[in-house]
Formats: C-alpha cells, structure tokens, sequence
C-alpha cells in the first residue's frame, strides 16, 4: 500500500475557515461523481491526500485557487461550473459592477473574463505567506500582470521579483510557484488556457532545490 499523502499546507499556520459552507463544496463532490471518479481517485490526480479532499466537499476546507484549476481540469469542466455559476450567455463584456470577489484559500478573485471557455482570464488577489509553499505542474500556457504589490514568480530553478506593470508568459508545464513578496499582498490579471486532458494534473509539493535570482 502507498503511504497516504500529506495535507499541502502541513507545517504551515492554518486559518480558521469561516463556520458557512462554500457554495463550492456541493459542486466539488457533484461534478466528481458526473465525472465518475472515486475520491481516491480524484485526489491521486490533483495531488491531494483523500481526506483533503473529502474536506472540500464537506465544506470544512476551502480549496484554493490551484486547486481549483487542477479539479476543473480533471473534472472536464471550469472553475465556474465548479464556483456552481450557470450563465446564460457568454456575454463579450465583463462589467466591474456588482461583483463579488470569490474566496479559495486565502485568494480572491474575479471574473476578467465569460466563463466556459478554452481561454480564462481572472483578477487575483493574493495575500502575503497565502500558498507561497506549492509548486504547480500541468499543461497550458499562463500569462500574469501583476496590477498592484510585488509578486514572486518562482520558474523552475528561478526565481523572479515582478513590480507592478511587470507581466510573465509562460508554459505550464514549467514547475511554478505564485507567492506575494510584501506582507500588503499583490493583485494581478492572470490569464490561462484551459486544456482538457486525460493526462492533465497538477502536482502539489514544497519547493526544494537552490533557487537562482533573476
């Protein structure tokens, strides 16, 4: 039997999460069994020990912005669908007023873009020491612009400081690593291809290894 893996954020300081349920835990467990796949199964493939994920879906936990792209990508489905927003259209036009910002992990977000298609564009804000830890894998292309703060970027073996105007194009497949430099945290415009993929995950673990500066 493989040994169970570790929850992503241990060692790390855990907020509480608020006592209501997240509107995303009764899609999460929804879509998983539209997809039919056992949590095991699901979890093995988004890099998340069963457990974690049964807090998900439980509401006890709430995923954060990672995650969700590495479930909507092995579900076959958007990180809207999963947020349970049905449009009835996909408007051109995206209109600042009257959104809300959607809490995963410590992230907030908005819609930059119409949900359900291949190329999704969100506004992000990241708070400081928020996922700084986890390291991504998966196919794709990502373009970031950071709009306020500072963000580390960390691109295989390097590390960048990106100020605000600075943007970053880049393959998903590079192992990569998001984190605010600055305890103010930073918001950026972050924009991804969303790829269906029988081999499509994500994979989850602490960064290891020298890290270069550039």
């Amino acid at each position: 039997m493989s040994p169970a893996l570790p929850e992503p954020d241990a060692g790390l300081d855990v907020v509480p999460e608020p006592p209501d349920l997240p509107a995303v835990a009764p899609q999460l467990r929804a879509l998983r069994r539209r997809a039919a796949l056992t949590l095991e199964a699901a979890a093995r493939s988004a890099g998340l020990s069963p457990a974690h994920l049964s807090r998900l879906e439980t509401g006890q936990r709430q995923p954060s912005l990672p995650m969700l792209l590495a479930l909507a990508r092995i579900y076959g489905t958007t990180v809207s669908e999963l947020l349970g927003e049905t449009p009835a259209d996909r408007d051109a036009v995206v209109r600042s007023g009257g959104q809300e910002p959607t809490e995963a992990g410590g992230w907030a977000y908005f819609q930059a873009g119409s949900p359900g298609r291949g190329m999704q564009a969100l506004r992000v804000r990241v708070p400081y020491g928020s996922q700084g830890d986890i390291v991504r894998v998966h196919p794709g292309e990502e373009w970031l612009y950071v709009l306020e703060g500072r963000l580390r970027l960390r691109l295989g073996d390097t590390s960048y400081r990106l100020d605000p105007g600075d943007s970053a194009h880049f393959d998903s497949l590079t192992p990569h690593r998001i984190a605010a430099a600055d305890r103010g945290g930073a918001e950026l415009l972050f924009v991804h291809t969303l790829l269906q993929s029988p081999t499509a995950a994500l994979c989850i673990g602490p960064a290891a290894g020298p890290i270069r500066e550039a």
